[in-house]
């Protein structure tokens, strides 16, 4: 049972992949509250994209859900496999010529840096959005994170904190983009996760996607955000 997928059959992971010239390998579990601890503030763990595109494949669900289970069972297993791929990855793209870039948390929310993985690869470049604001500026430089938000109420003391850096924040909006959120000018975020990690102390606007896009439309769910500007041209 391999751990990475590096065939870019993510959606977003392709585009990013195309757009910034990067080979990006990616890491899929099943999530629960152990892996994203902060779900349950920031409200999205009914609206994760955790069953959208390959993901509604039983045995897609199922390779997720043993490589989760082997991260609680067995983390020194998990850890050799996860090590011993990346060599090849990095290796591979060394041979093509490539630069080799990794997403560790494509559905989960692991503080990857407390396992000295990009130290061991320092020429490897690893991005991820996270909704734990204590990870916010503890990463190798060649490890770098997006700020995930929400408007639920128990969270927004997390929100305040990443406001106060200059990491850019992912906010998912109902009713198009507006030009400006939270004090911040707003990015197309659907464009290159590579781009987005690099932007800086912006506002990553993205849409809601597949069947959960859809259910955000009904959804009280605060972490799907209506788009002030479009409120107020209704008003």
């Amino acid at each position: 049972m391999p751990l990475l997928v590096t065939n870019n059959g993510n959606t977003k992971i392709r585009k990013s992949a195309e757009q910034s010239g990067m080979r990006i390998a990616s890491l899929s579990l099943w999530p629960d509250d152990k892996i994203c601890p902060g779900s349950k503030a920031a409200g999205c763990m009914d609206l994760c994209l955790k069953s959208e595109g390959r993901g509604k494949m039983q045995s897609v669900q199922l390779a997720r859900s043993n490589k989760t289970e082997l991260w609680h069972n067995d983390r020194a297993k998990f850890l050799e496999m996860l090590f011993e791929e990346i060599f090849v990855w990095v290796r591979r793209c060394k041979k093509s010529g490539d630069k080799a870039a990794i997403r560790l948390n494509t559905i989960s929310d692991i503080a990857w840096e407390q396992y000295g993985i990009f130290e061991e690869f320092p020429n490897l470049f690893g991005y991820d959005y996270t909704k734990r604001v204590q990870r916010l500026g503890r990463t190798p430089d060649n490890y770098k994170l997006i700020f995930s938000y929400s408007a639920e109420p128990a969270y927004q003391g997390s929100v305040n904190r990443a406001l106060n850096t200059s990491h850019p924040i992912a906010v998912v909006f109902r009713g198009g983009l507006p030009g400006e959120y939270l004090g911040r000018s707003v990015i197309d975020g659907d464009k290159s996760d590579i781009i987005n990690v690099n932007a800086g102390p912006v506002v990553i606007g993205l849409k809601a996607k597949g069947t959960s896009g859809k259910r955000s439309l009904a959804s009280n769910s605060n972490f799907i955000v209506d788009n002030p500007e479009s409120l107020e041209v209704a008003a």
